[in-house]
This record gives C-alpha cells, sequence and structure tokens, in this order.
C-alpha cells in the first residue's frame, strides 16, 4: 500500500453553521447553486459527491437517483444524515478521496465542490475519480482561483510575494490551495477527462458589497456573469464540466450498479483493490488482506488511517 497524502479532517467541525448557515456566505451559495443547475445533467442513476461535507449541495443533484455521499469527516456526514435522512437514495461513505473504495467505472456523476483547495495532490485525486467513472460520465469540479482580480492587485501593490500568473498551486493555509485554471485544465486532461464547459463564478465576493446588496440579487447578476467563464477565469471560485473520454472495458455512462440493500457491489477495499468484499452485520470485510470495514448507522467507514 502506498502512502497517501495528508488529508484536511472536519471531524467535530461546526462548518456548516458557522460558515454557510451564519457566516453571511449566501450570496456565494446561491451563486454556486446557480454554476451547478447550469452544469449537471437533468438526470442520471448513480452520483458521487465528493467532499460532501453536511449535505449542502445533495439536493441539488435530485435528478440521479442515488447518491454516495462522500467525506473523510465522519461527524459531517452524519450531520448531513440528520439533514437528508436515512433514504435508500442515499449512501454514505467515510473515506479518503485519494482511495476511493468503489469499483473501477461505477458512476455516471461525480461532483467535487469546495474540496480540491484541501488536496496538496490534486492530479492524484483527479486520477482516482476517473477511475472510478464510466466512460462519458460527467464531472463537476469547483477550484479556488490563485488568478483571481484580488490577487492580481495584492500581487501589482506589492502586497503578496507570490506571483498569480505562475501555474504551480499556492498554500495560503495549511492545506489549502488555490490553483491555476490552466494547471487544472492540464491535470483533467492528463486524468481522461475533456473539459465541456468553464464558469467562472462568485464576481461579487467582497463583504461591503455583500452587506449593500441582497443575496439574490448579487448571485442573479453573477449568474449572467458565469458563462465568461469559457474565455476567462478571474474570479474567486471557477467551476468546469468534464467528460470522462472513452475507454475499453468501461460501461458507457457508467453502469449505476446497485443490487442489494446492502450496496456490496460498488465497494472495493481501499488498502488492496480487491473485490467483492465480504458483508458482515456490523463490517465489510476484504477476503484478500483482511482489512474489516465498519457499518455503523449507515455509515461505511472505509478510512485506513
Amino acid at each position: 500500500m502506498t502512502e497517501s497524502p495528508p488529508v484536511c479532517d472536519y471531524t467535530d467541525s461546526d462548518y456548516q453553521s458557522s460558515f454557510w448557515d451564519s457566516g453571511g456566505r449566501a450570496y456565494e451559495d446561491a451563486a454556486e447553486a446557480i454554476a451547478l443547475k447550469d452544469l449537471l445533467p437533468k438526470s442520471g442513476k448513480l452520483m458521487l459527491e465528493i467532499g460532501a461535507g453536511a449535505g449542502r449541495n445533495t439536493p441539488r443533484y435530485a435528478g440521479f437517483e442515488r447518491i454516495v455521499l462522500l467525506d473523510y469527516s465522519r461527524t459531517q456526514l452524519e450531520q448531513a444524515q440528520a439533514r437528508l435522512g436515512k433514504s435508500d437514495k442515499y449512501i454514505y461513505v467515510a473515506a479518503d478521496a485519494y482511495r476511493l473504495p468503489f469499483v473501477d467505472g461505477l458512476f455516471d456523476g461525480a461532483t467535487m465542490i469546495r474540496a480540491l483547495h484541501h488536496m496538496s495532490d490534486a492530479p492524484k485525486v483527479l486520477t482516482g475519480v476517473a477511475r472510478v467513472l464510466g466512460a462519458q460520465a460527467i464531472f463537476i469540479l469547483e477550484f479556488a482561483n490563485k488568478k483571481n482580480f484580488k490577487s492580481i492587485l495584492r500581487w501589482l501593490a506589492g502586497r503578496q510575494t507570490w506571483s498569480p500568473f505562475t501555474r504551480e498551486p499556492v498554500e495560503f493555509v495549511a492545506l489549502n490551495f488555490d490553483f491555476h485554471p490552466a494547471a487544472v485544465f492540464a491535470w483533467l486532461g492528463e486524468a481522461g477527462f475533456s473539459v465541456e464547459a468553464k464558469r467562472a463564478v462568485s464576481h461579487f465576493r467582497l463583504g461591503l458589497l455583500k452587506r449593500l446588496v441582497p443575496a439574490k440579487w448579487l448571485a442573479a447578476l453573477d449568474g449572467l456573469l458565469q458563462p465568461t467563464g469559457e474565455w476567462a477565469q478571474f474570479t474567486p471560485s471557477v467551476f468546469v464540466r468534464a467528460r470522462r473520454v472513452e475507454r475499453d472495458g468501461i460501461p458507457p455512462e457508467g453502469n449505476g450498479r446497485i443490487a442489494n440493500p446492502t450496496y456490496i457491489e460498488i465497494f472495493q477495499c481501499p488498502s488492496c483493490g480487491t473485490h467483492p468484499l465480504t458483508a458482515g452485520a456490523e463490517a465489510l470485510t476484504c477476503p484478500s488482506c483482511g482489512r474489516a470495514y465498519e457499518l455503523r448507522d449507515r455509515i461505511y467507514d472505509f478510512r485506513l488511517g
């Protein structure tokens, strides 16, 4: 088993309530909803939501028959479960995004919103996403843009040491990265994706402006400007719709296969890659390496730490 990059763990965090519910980010949330509505397929079989957190975006994927919510933090998934319920529509999985515990070519859709910026090895995680997507499956990716207007102005004024125009990521806080758009687009191509659409999001992420103008007005104007991302990306947030390219041996558009209430057919061992696993009342066990993965309160725990 190769060593995995470090993980940003939101265990016991009140991120949903402090950052989104009461953090003055209604505009950003509404602007992201517009981008998702524009880019997402209207329907699908099986969606993978990477970095699902407390399920803020999950209701926006209602067109998919089933949704897998994946997050490293069990407590975030418990919050999502409290919000969304224990319907068979939702599968809750605690796992490392670098070691996705799913069989190849499984999903016909995936999203990764406000999660890539915690990845110190972005190409590695994107390659992992490509592995679990079927040919022609859609991947919606959001990333934090280092080449945004504010960082350009700070750099020109000498208030910032790093250049917003170079392609390497910048780690502004531990395990918090901004990326150059050209670098992200290149990584997607190398991982096996074709970029179909780009959206520039959160044009008006300024505290004073958000206090003066209602969030729904700012979001509506943002939505009108988002398509400019096809030509230039200078906003702090960029959304991308990418499509998994054709490949041999993988079903087109994912296979969406969930054969029984235990969902055992979708999983493989994140340690050694063995499939299928052996089902038990309280765990799934790998028949090859012997690792047991806990199943408790309808949350599958595939963390290897």
